[in-house]
Protein backbone atom coordinates (compact mmCIF):
# COMPACT_ATOMS: atom_id res chain seq x y z
CA UNK A 1 0.00 0.00 0.00
CA UNK A 2 1.40 3.59 -0.76
CA UNK A 3 0.03 6.98 -0.12
CA UNK A 4 -2.00 8.84 -2.99
CA UNK A 5 -1.05 12.40 -3.72
CA UNK A 6 -3.10 15.21 -3.39
CA UNK A 7 -5.02 16.38 -6.49
CA UNK A 8 -5.37 20.19 -6.87
CA UNK A 9 -8.75 20.88 -7.31
CA UNK A 10 -10.48 24.33 -9.30
CA UNK A 11 -11.82 26.95 -6.99
CA UNK A 12 -14.98 26.45 -9.19
CA UNK A 13 -15.14 22.90 -8.66
CA UNK A 14 -14.44 23.53 -4.37
CA UNK A 15 -17.68 24.98 -4.38
CA UNK A 16 -19.62 22.44 -5.46
CA UNK A 17 -17.51 20.05 -3.23
CA UNK A 18 -18.53 22.31 -0.35
CA UNK A 19 -22.23 21.94 -1.29
CA UNK A 20 -22.28 18.18 -1.88
CA UNK A 21 -20.26 17.84 1.71
CA UNK A 22 -22.64 19.91 3.21
CA UNK A 23 -25.93 17.89 1.59
CA UNK A 24 -24.15 14.49 3.04
CA UNK A 25 -23.68 16.25 6.53
CA UNK A 26 -27.24 16.91 6.75
CA UNK A 27 -28.42 13.16 5.65
CA UNK A 28 -27.35 9.31 6.18
CA UNK A 29 -26.47 8.10 3.04
CA UNK A 30 -27.87 4.48 3.43
CA UNK A 31 -30.37 2.10 5.44
CA UNK A 32 -27.26 1.72 7.56
CA UNK A 33 -27.02 5.13 8.76
CA UNK A 34 -31.21 4.90 9.25
CA UNK A 35 -30.47 2.52 11.63
CA UNK A 36 -27.41 4.24 13.22
CA UNK A 37 -23.79 3.44 13.80
CA UNK A 38 -21.72 1.28 16.33
CA UNK A 39 -18.92 3.87 18.18
CA UNK A 40 -16.33 1.05 19.04
CA UNK A 41 -13.85 2.96 20.94
CA UNK A 42 -15.77 5.08 23.46
CA UNK A 43 -13.89 5.61 27.37
CA UNK A 44 -14.97 6.19 30.57
CA UNK A 45 -13.62 6.54 33.90
CA UNK A 46 -14.17 6.93 37.63
CA UNK A 47 -12.62 8.25 40.83
CA UNK A 48 -13.91 5.08 43.01
CA UNK A 49 -17.02 6.93 43.69
CA UNK A 50 -20.15 4.67 44.48
CA UNK A 51 -18.28 1.73 44.99
CA UNK A 52 -17.33 1.25 41.56
CA UNK A 53 -13.21 -0.18 41.89
CA UNK A 54 -12.45 2.71 39.25
CA UNK A 55 -9.22 5.23 40.11
CA UNK A 56 -6.94 7.56 38.67
CA UNK A 57 -3.22 7.32 39.93
CA UNK A 58 -2.04 10.03 41.53
CA UNK A 59 0.65 11.27 39.06
CA UNK A 60 -2.47 11.38 36.51
CA UNK A 61 -4.36 13.11 38.94
CA UNK A 62 -1.78 15.99 39.84
CA UNK A 63 -1.39 16.50 35.95
CA UNK A 64 -3.29 19.34 33.87
CA UNK A 65 -5.07 16.48 31.79
CA UNK A 66 -7.39 15.52 34.71
CA UNK A 67 -9.34 18.51 34.88
CA UNK A 68 -10.34 18.51 31.10
CA UNK A 69 -11.36 15.27 31.18
CA UNK A 70 -13.66 15.81 33.50
CA UNK A 71 -15.09 19.22 31.77
CA UNK A 72 -14.62 16.41 28.87
CA UNK A 73 -17.11 14.15 30.42
CA UNK A 74 -19.51 17.06 31.55
CA UNK A 75 -18.75 16.01 35.18
CA UNK A 76 -17.46 17.17 38.65
CA UNK A 77 -15.23 15.73 41.15
CA UNK A 78 -18.12 16.89 43.91
CA UNK A 79 -20.85 15.49 41.23
CA UNK A 80 -18.70 11.91 41.14
CA UNK A 81 -18.50 11.39 44.93
CA UNK A 82 -22.57 12.75 44.76
CA UNK A 83 -23.89 10.23 42.15
CA UNK A 84 -21.09 7.71 41.98
CA UNK A 85 -18.73 6.64 38.78
CA UNK A 86 -22.15 5.37 37.02
CA UNK A 87 -23.09 9.10 36.19
CA UNK A 88 -20.23 9.20 33.56
CA UNK A 89 -21.96 6.57 31.66
CA UNK A 90 -25.44 7.57 31.88
CA UNK A 91 -24.01 10.89 30.23
CA UNK A 92 -22.70 8.43 27.56
CA UNK A 93 -25.57 6.84 26.77
CA UNK A 94 -27.72 9.91 26.99
CA UNK A 95 -25.42 11.67 24.30
CA UNK A 96 -25.98 8.42 22.07
CA UNK A 97 -29.45 8.07 22.79
CA UNK A 98 -29.38 11.82 20.89
CA UNK A 99 -27.55 11.03 18.06
CA UNK A 100 -29.15 10.68 14.99
CA UNK A 101 -26.11 8.66 13.14
CA UNK A 102 -24.89 6.87 16.08
CA UNK A 103 -27.41 4.35 17.44
CA UNK A 104 -25.12 1.94 20.39
CA UNK A 105 -21.39 2.84 21.88
CA UNK A 106 -18.66 0.15 23.30
CA UNK A 107 -17.40 1.50 26.62
CA UNK A 108 -14.04 0.39 27.35
CA UNK A 109 -12.36 -0.86 30.99
CA UNK A 110 -8.84 -0.31 31.28
CA UNK A 111 -6.63 -2.70 32.93
CA UNK A 112 -3.69 -1.35 34.67
CA UNK A 113 0.23 -2.31 35.37
CA UNK A 114 0.67 -5.63 36.90
CA UNK A 115 3.18 -7.11 38.77
CA UNK A 116 4.15 -10.67 40.08
CA UNK A 117 0.81 -11.00 38.43
CA UNK A 118 -1.39 -8.59 40.64
CA UNK A 119 -2.48 -5.11 39.65
CA UNK A 120 0.29 -2.65 40.67
CA UNK A 121 -1.69 0.23 41.76
CA UNK A 122 0.98 2.58 42.61
CA UNK A 123 2.25 2.04 38.99
CA UNK A 124 -1.02 2.46 37.39
CA UNK A 125 -2.50 5.88 36.12
CA UNK A 126 -5.69 5.10 35.04
CA UNK A 127 -7.88 1.69 36.15
CA UNK A 128 -11.69 0.82 35.35
CA UNK A 129 -12.38 -2.30 36.27
CA UNK A 130 -14.14 -5.20 33.88
CA UNK A 131 -17.22 -6.00 36.32
CA UNK A 132 -17.95 -2.34 36.85
CA UNK A 133 -18.12 -1.64 32.93
CA UNK A 134 -20.01 -4.75 32.31
CA UNK A 135 -22.91 -4.15 35.23
CA UNK A 136 -23.26 -0.64 34.28
CA UNK A 137 -24.02 -1.02 30.43
CA UNK A 138 -26.27 -3.68 31.30
CA UNK A 139 -28.56 -0.62 32.43
CA UNK A 140 -28.44 1.04 28.71
CA UNK A 141 -29.96 -0.33 25.78
CA UNK A 142 -27.62 1.54 23.59
CA UNK A 143 -24.09 0.39 25.55
CA UNK A 144 -22.17 -2.62 25.13
CA UNK A 145 -19.45 -3.90 26.66
CA UNK A 146 -15.47 -3.54 25.84
CA UNK A 147 -13.32 -5.54 28.55
CA UNK A 148 -9.56 -5.21 29.53
CA UNK A 149 -7.26 -7.53 30.53
CA UNK A 150 -3.58 -7.13 31.42
CA UNK A 151 -1.96 -10.69 29.64
CA UNK A 152 0.22 -10.99 32.94
CA UNK A 153 -2.29 -11.29 35.34
CA UNK A 154 -2.18 -14.90 36.88
CA UNK A 155 -5.17 -15.35 36.45
CA UNK A 156 -5.72 -13.28 32.83
CA UNK A 157 -7.62 -16.35 30.71
CA UNK A 158 -10.14 -16.78 33.29
CA UNK A 159 -11.23 -13.19 33.23
CA UNK A 160 -10.95 -13.29 29.41
CA UNK A 161 -13.56 -16.07 30.07
CA UNK A 162 -15.71 -14.07 32.67
CA UNK A 163 -15.36 -11.37 29.96
CA UNK A 164 -16.90 -13.27 27.34
CA UNK A 165 -19.78 -14.96 29.37
CA UNK A 166 -20.60 -10.71 30.48
CA UNK A 167 -20.72 -9.91 26.93
CA UNK A 168 -17.99 -8.08 25.89
CA UNK A 169 -17.35 -7.63 22.11
CA UNK A 170 -13.47 -7.14 22.42
CA UNK A 171 -10.63 -6.71 24.42
CA UNK A 172 -9.31 -3.24 24.70
CA UNK A 173 -5.04 -2.74 25.56
CA UNK A 174 -2.70 0.37 25.68
CA UNK A 175 0.28 -1.34 26.00
CA UNK A 176 2.23 2.08 26.61
CA UNK A 177 0.70 2.69 29.81
CA UNK A 178 0.29 -1.15 31.20
CA UNK A 179 3.55 -1.87 30.65
CA UNK A 180 3.92 -4.99 28.76
CA UNK A 181 5.16 -5.99 25.74
CA UNK A 182 2.22 -7.37 22.95
CA UNK A 183 5.08 -9.30 21.28
CA UNK A 184 6.57 -11.35 24.03
CA UNK A 185 6.33 -15.47 23.24
CA UNK A 186 5.27 -15.56 27.05
CA UNK A 187 1.78 -14.62 26.36
CA UNK A 188 0.65 -16.88 23.45
CA UNK A 189 -1.52 -18.45 25.86
CA UNK A 190 -3.37 -15.41 25.88
CA UNK A 191 -4.06 -14.79 22.20
CA UNK A 192 -5.12 -18.88 21.88
CA UNK A 193 -7.75 -18.16 24.42
CA UNK A 194 -8.69 -14.99 22.13
CA UNK A 195 -9.42 -16.55 19.14
CA UNK A 196 -11.09 -19.01 21.09
CA UNK A 197 -13.27 -16.64 22.68
CA UNK A 198 -14.13 -14.87 19.20
CA UNK A 199 -12.67 -11.78 21.03
CA UNK A 200 -10.79 -9.16 18.92
CA UNK A 201 -7.92 -7.52 20.27
CA UNK A 202 -8.35 -3.35 20.13
CA UNK A 203 -4.86 -2.59 20.99
CA UNK A 204 -3.44 1.24 21.08
CA UNK A 205 -0.78 1.87 18.21
CA UNK A 206 1.62 4.74 18.18
CA UNK A 207 2.27 7.05 20.54
CA UNK A 208 0.19 7.63 23.47
CA UNK A 209 -0.23 11.67 24.27
CA UNK A 210 -3.07 10.83 26.18
CA UNK A 211 -1.67 10.54 29.93
CA UNK A 212 1.05 11.99 32.03
CA UNK A 213 3.76 9.53 30.78
CA UNK A 214 4.18 6.44 28.12
CA UNK A 215 6.53 3.63 27.57
CA UNK A 216 6.20 4.69 23.58
CA UNK A 217 7.85 1.86 21.97
CA UNK A 218 5.89 -0.34 23.24
CA UNK A 219 2.77 1.26 20.98
CA UNK A 220 5.74 -0.38 17.90
CA UNK A 221 2.48 -1.39 15.32
CA UNK A 222 5.34 -4.03 14.53
CA UNK A 223 4.96 -5.49 17.77
CA UNK A 224 1.50 -6.84 17.03
CA UNK A 225 2.65 -8.58 14.08
CA UNK A 226 3.32 -12.13 16.76
CA UNK A 227 -0.59 -12.64 17.58
CA UNK A 228 -1.96 -11.46 14.14
CA UNK A 229 0.36 -14.47 13.16
CA UNK A 230 -1.91 -16.51 15.66
CA UNK A 231 -4.79 -15.25 14.20
CA UNK A 232 -5.81 -13.01 16.37
CA UNK A 233 -8.10 -10.46 15.07
CA UNK A 234 -6.07 -7.11 15.91
CA UNK A 235 -7.79 -3.72 15.76
CA UNK A 236 -4.60 -1.20 15.77
CA UNK A 237 -6.28 2.15 17.01
CA UNK A 238 -5.96 5.69 15.36
CA UNK A 239 -3.53 3.18 12.17
CA UNK A 240 -0.42 4.04 14.51
CA UNK A 241 -0.70 7.82 13.53
CA UNK A 242 1.67 9.51 15.84
CA UNK A 243 5.47 8.81 16.98
CA UNK A 244 8.48 6.79 15.00
CA UNK A 245 9.86 3.83 16.06
CA UNK A 246 13.65 2.31 14.74
CA UNK A 247 13.69 6.08 12.61
CA UNK A 248 10.52 5.30 10.64
CA UNK A 249 6.79 6.59 11.37
CA UNK A 250 4.10 4.13 13.25
CA UNK A 251 2.07 5.14 10.14
CA UNK A 252 4.41 4.10 7.87
CA UNK A 253 5.20 0.97 9.30
CA UNK A 254 1.75 -0.51 9.94
CA UNK A 255 0.85 0.05 6.57
CA UNK A 256 2.57 -2.66 5.19
CA UNK A 257 0.97 -5.11 7.61
CA UNK A 258 -2.28 -4.76 5.89
CA UNK A 259 -1.09 -6.76 3.24
CA UNK A 260 0.34 -9.16 5.05
CA UNK A 261 -2.50 -10.32 7.91
CA UNK A 262 -5.67 -10.46 6.76
CA UNK A 263 -6.92 -10.05 10.21
CA UNK A 264 -5.71 -7.32 10.48
CA UNK A 265 -7.77 -4.05 11.00
CA UNK A 266 -8.00 -0.38 12.47
CA UNK A 267 -10.29 2.40 13.04
CA UNK A 268 -10.92 6.47 12.54
CA UNK A 269 -11.05 7.33 16.35
CA UNK A 270 -9.60 10.65 17.14
CA UNK A 271 -7.87 11.26 13.78
CA UNK A 272 -9.87 14.66 13.79
CA UNK A 273 -7.83 15.76 16.49
CA UNK A 274 -5.69 18.57 16.22
CA UNK A 275 -1.91 17.10 16.34
CA UNK A 276 -3.62 14.04 13.75
CA UNK A 277 -4.99 16.91 11.29
CA UNK A 278 -4.35 14.90 7.63
CA UNK A 279 -3.87 11.73 8.59
CA UNK A 280 -7.57 10.80 8.02
CA UNK A 281 -7.14 12.37 4.39
CA UNK A 282 -4.00 10.05 4.31
CA UNK A 283 -5.25 6.92 5.05
CA UNK A 284 -8.34 7.15 2.88
CA UNK A 285 -6.00 7.85 -0.15
CA UNK A 286 -3.89 4.44 0.50
CA UNK A 287 -5.72 1.92 -1.59
CA UNK A 288 -7.86 -0.27 0.11
CA UNK A 289 -7.21 0.90 3.60
CA UNK A 290 -10.76 1.75 4.25
CA UNK A 291 -11.70 -1.62 3.37
CA UNK A 292 -9.83 -2.48 6.89
CA UNK A 293 -11.14 0.54 8.91
CA UNK A 294 -14.11 0.69 11.37
CA UNK A 295 -15.64 3.53 13.32
CA UNK A 296 -14.89 4.54 16.42
CA UNK A 297 -14.61 8.34 18.10
CA UNK A 298 -12.03 8.26 21.54
CA UNK A 299 -14.85 9.13 23.45
CA UNK A 300 -14.13 12.49 25.44
CA UNK A 301 -11.53 13.53 23.49
CA UNK A 302 -13.75 15.65 20.96
CA UNK A 303 -13.21 18.90 22.61
CA UNK A 304 -12.29 22.29 21.59
CA UNK A 305 -9.22 23.27 20.57
CA UNK A 306 -8.55 19.14 20.37
CA UNK A 307 -10.65 18.68 18.21
CA UNK A 308 -12.57 21.60 15.42
CA UNK A 309 -14.15 21.86 11.83
CA UNK A 310 -11.71 24.13 11.54
CA UNK A 311 -8.62 22.50 11.64
CA UNK A 312 -9.92 21.10 7.92
CA UNK A 313 -10.27 23.91 5.87
CA UNK A 314 -7.76 22.37 3.70
CA UNK A 315 -10.27 19.58 3.05
CA UNK A 316 -13.49 20.59 3.53
CA UNK A 317 -14.08 24.26 3.11
CA UNK A 318 -15.25 27.17 5.22
CA UNK A 319 -18.72 26.56 4.30
CA UNK A 320 -19.12 22.97 5.50
CA UNK A 321 -16.38 23.41 8.67
CA UNK A 322 -19.00 25.94 9.70
CA UNK A 323 -22.11 23.70 8.88
CA UNK A 324 -20.33 20.74 11.05
CA UNK A 325 -19.20 22.74 13.88
CA UNK A 326 -22.84 23.96 14.57
CA UNK A 327 -24.23 20.35 14.87
CA UNK A 328 -25.10 20.50 19.08
CA UNK A 329 -24.27 16.66 19.24
CA UNK A 330 -20.58 15.30 19.60
CA UNK A 331 -21.40 11.48 17.77
CA UNK A 332 -23.45 13.24 14.85
CA UNK A 333 -20.60 16.20 14.53
CA UNK A 334 -17.55 13.46 14.47
CA UNK A 335 -19.31 11.48 11.76
CA UNK A 336 -20.31 14.55 9.92
CA UNK A 337 -16.73 15.83 10.24
CA UNK A 338 -15.34 12.28 8.58
CA UNK A 339 -18.01 12.18 6.55
CA UNK A 340 -17.09 15.32 4.52
CA UNK A 341 -13.06 14.74 4.94
CA UNK A 342 -14.05 11.66 2.79
CA UNK A 343 -14.43 8.78 4.61
CA UNK A 344 -16.88 6.29 2.76
CA UNK A 345 -20.30 5.09 4.20
CA UNK A 346 -19.29 1.43 4.69
CA UNK A 347 -16.62 2.38 7.27
CA UNK A 348 -19.24 3.59 9.89
CA UNK A 349 -20.86 0.65 9.13
CA UNK A 350 -18.29 -2.00 9.69
CA UNK A 351 -18.07 -1.26 13.40
CA UNK A 352 -21.24 -3.54 13.80
CA UNK A 353 -20.58 -5.69 11.01
CA UNK A 354 -16.98 -7.11 12.42
CA UNK A 355 -17.92 -6.70 15.96
CA UNK A 356 -21.03 -9.06 17.97
CA UNK A 357 -23.32 -6.71 18.24
CA UNK A 358 -26.05 -9.26 19.14
CA UNK A 359 -23.83 -9.87 22.37
CA UNK A 360 -25.39 -6.21 23.56
CA UNK A 361 -28.55 -7.50 24.14
CA UNK A 362 -27.94 -10.82 25.40
CA UNK A 363 -30.80 -10.80 27.98
CA UNK A 364 -29.34 -9.92 31.97
CA UNK A 365 -28.27 -13.10 33.93
CA UNK A 366 -30.17 -14.47 36.73
CA UNK A 367 -29.53 -15.95 40.22
CA UNK A 368 -30.72 -19.11 40.89
CA UNK A 369 -33.87 -17.46 42.54
CA UNK A 370 -34.66 -16.14 38.93
CA UNK A 371 -33.65 -12.76 39.97
CA UNK A 372 -31.63 -10.08 38.63
CA UNK A 373 -27.95 -10.89 39.19
CA UNK A 374 -25.70 -8.34 41.33
CA UNK A 375 -24.54 -7.27 38.05
CA UNK A 376 -27.28 -5.24 37.45
CA UNK A 377 -28.65 -4.73 40.82
CA UNK A 378 -25.71 -2.71 42.36
CA UNK A 379 -22.25 -2.64 43.27
CA UNK A 380 -20.85 -3.30 46.33
CA UNK A 381 -17.62 -1.30 47.79
CA UNK A 382 -14.44 -2.96 46.35
CA UNK A 383 -11.04 -2.77 46.31
CA UNK A 384 -9.17 -2.86 42.63
CA UNK A 385 -8.64 -6.33 41.36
Amino acid sequence: MTLGGSVQTPLSAKRGLDIARIVLCLVAGSATATEGYLDMHVHTAGIGAGGSGAFVGAEMRGNVRFRFYLSAFGVSEEELEAEGDGLVIRKISAGVAESKQVARAVILAMDGVVADGELDREATQFFVPNDFVAAEVKRYDNLCYGASVNPYRHDALARLEQAREDGALLVKWIPNIMHFDPADAAIEPFYRKLIELDLPLLSHAGNEQAFADARDDLGDPRRLAFPLSLGVTVIAAHIATTGKNEGEGNFERILPMFAEYPNLYSEVSSLTQLNKRNYLKRALDVPGLDARLLYGTDYPLQFFPLVSSLWHLRHIGVGTARLVGSIPNRWDRDVALKRAIGTPEHVFARSAELLDVERCTEPPALDETGAQSAMLTGLTAAEPR
